[in-house]
């Protein structure tokens, strides 16, 4: 299979390269100096050129405070370069994989979302992946939609590398304690994109580590893994808190428990736990096994 991957130097993008490059895929990985998904010249060019079976966008504008005082950029990248990805696979026969989000309900729901509840995007950042994932849906007919949440990767920066970081620098770290999601390695992610991509079964996706967590609890198995796999300290002490202790300008979902309920339907493998995760994560720290640098967090 031959697969085109668009942000392909991102967090999720390099471990997508990886996984597909493994089993022995034709792998074309664009970075954003490549392949700029806002200019639909460029995409239909590209794709034209290389009739990739598969497209999977990991390329997307995720600075979610940013985007509500930079709306137009965050709707040019998410739903624009869509568009634009979503018309060049239409008229060149291929699949697309859009990466959505959990952001793309109100995240005040009791119980964990399904694929097919009702949207309602509360900021800027949710509005614009909603809009890309419309536009994936109209506009190309083999489609894949993958909703995830809390991202996390032994490459590039997120939370996990953010608190080691902290952990060991400050002596004590609030940690909001209201907030309840599931914490998706992007290692896992990108396995079930290779299942996914291998089949037919088209349509609306949520793929998360199984399990859910407060991000005070995810800190929490953040130290305690760290401590035992690396055998380093920790000097920060953690403490609960809630959400309005630290106002952003974008609001952030109570719930952002996904539940899969079309991997299920489906019969596609479903991701593991995450506290399994979370091991695997500091195992490739302690191997050596991909170039981390927890520096980048501080």
């Amino acid at each position: 299979m031959k697969v085109l991957v668009t942000g392909a130097q991102g967090q999720l993008g390099k471990d997508v390269v990886r996984i597909f490059t493994d089993s022995k895929h034709d792998v074309l990985g664009y970075g954003r100096s490549e392949l700029d998904i806002t200019d639909l010249v460029q995409c239909h060019k590209i794709i034209k050129e290389n009739k990739p079976d598969c497209i999977i966008n990991c390329a997307a504008y995720t600075a979610v405070d940013d985007a509500e005082s930079d709306m137009d950029l965050a709707y040019r990248i998410n739903a624009v370069g869509t568009r634009n990805l979503a018309t060049a696979a239409e008229s060149s026969g291929s699949k697309l994989i859009y990466i959505s989000t959990d952001y793309v309900f109100n995240g005040q729901g009791k119980m964990p979302y399904v694929e097919y509840d009702q949207t309602d995007p509360q900021s800027v950042y949710g509005k614009s992946k909603l809009a890309g994932e419309i536009l994936a849906q109209t506009l190309c007919s083999k489609w894949f939609i993958v909703r995830t949440s809390w991202m996390f990767g032994l490459q590039g920066n997120n939370f996990v590398k953010t608190m080691i970081s902290l952990g060991q620098e400050k002596p004590l770290l609030k940690v909001v304690n209201d907030q309840k999601g599931s914490p998706t390695f992007t290692t896992d992610l990108a396995n079930f994109l290779l299942e996914l991509a291998l089949t037919d079964k088209f349509g609306i996706y949520h793929a998360s580590n199984q399990g859910t967590c407060t991000w005070y609890e995810f800190t929490q198995a953040i130290f305690e893994e760290y401590q035992e796999i690396l055998g380093l300290p920790m000097k920060a002490e953690i403490y609960p808190c809630k959400t309005n202790e630290f106002p952003r300008p974008a609001p952030r979902p109570t719930n952002s428990v996904l539940d899969h309920m079309s991997i299920r339907t489906n019969n596609l493998t479903d991701l593991p736990h995450w506290r399994d995760a979370l091991k695997r994560f500091m195992l490739g720290i302690k191997e050596g096994s991909y170039s981390t640098n927890l520096n980048l967090c501080d």
